[in-house]
């Protein structure tokens, strides 16, 4: 069993919107998730320029809100916004330009948005997306524990828990755990499956080792976890099957090889990314 500390870093993105990134491009660590984002501010300059219209190829977003909201928009005359407590679920497929704008122009904003790699037989299929309100996202009680799965399912003790989003790419699965002070779980996978934890609140200690807020813990080699935390924390659970297929990045775009990121760049300039 190993867990490694991956920190995430301060960064920008949209116009100017000022998160906290992980991201695992270079070596594809994080297979088959590729980057995650957090949103925090209560300052509107952070986040109200928001994300104006642009291109994705080649990959899934899954954006989950705590506080706040944004509003998707996309060139197949799709529109809809996910606020606190709500998720959206995006597939770029070969192509589509959207926009994700804050629908609020103050207050606390907090959420995540999430990229999955497409598996290359499945980089080029048509686009999609799907709004997945509260109400398909309860929070389950455990000891001292609450759980929001919002994709995949994932096994605490002897209960295994589903969410709405059961296409996620790599047999992907997501979820929100929010332990109280002096909690412990234990949680049960597949050894063979990556597994992330994003503390964003509070320190978690996994298996012995302590991880703190705005840090990213992935684990190998493990069936069997041990979850706590003596003050209380938050955190989002990752869980997927790599794909074990070559990564070629650029922006927007998530390829298999370089000469395909080309294509995609020359498909936009020339204005068929989406035919």
């Amino acid at each position: 069993m190993s867990i490694q500390i991956i920190p995430s870093r301060p960064s920008s993105d949209g116009a100017g919107v000022k998160i906290q990134r992980v991201h695992g491009f270079q070596n594809n660590g994080l297979d088959p998730f590729l980057m995650l984002d957090e949103i925090r501010s209560d300052n509107p300059d952070d986040y109200g320029a928001g994300f104006p219209a642009h291109p994705h190829r080649g990959i899934e977003t899954l954006t989950y809100i705590r506080h706040g909201g944004f509003e998707h928009q996309d060139h197949l005359g799709n529109k809809g916004g996910v606020q606190s407590g709500e998720a959206q679920w995006m597939s770029a497929g070969r192509g589509i330009i959207h926009s994700e704008m804050p629908l609020q122009k103050d207050g606390l904003m907090h959420g995540f948005q999430l990229w999955l790699n497409l598996p290359a037989s499945l980089k080029m299929k048509d686009p999609d997306w799907q709004d997945v309100g509260r109400d398909q996202l309860p929070w389950h009680p455990l000891r001292n524990t609450e759980l929001k799965v919002i994709g995949g399912q994932f096994t605490f003790a002897k209960e295994t828990f589903t969410g709405p989003l059961q296409q996620l790419p790599g047999q992907g699965a997501v979820a929100d755990i929010c332990l109280k002070p002096g909690a412990e779980t234990h949680l049960k996978q597949a050894e063979e499956r990556t597994l992330l934890l994003y503390v964003y609140e509070g320190k978690l200690i996994v298996n012995g080792q302590t991880v703190g807020a705005q840090q990213m813990a992935k684990v190998t080699a493990e069936s069997a976890l041990q979850i706590s935390s003596d003050s209380g924390a938050g955190a989002l659970l990752l869980s997927g099957i790599p794909l074990q297929e070559p990564v070629a990045h650029y922006g927007p775009f998530v390829m298999n090889t370089q000469a395909e990121i080309d294509q995609a760049i020359q498909d936009y300039q020339q204005g068929t990314l989406t035919d």
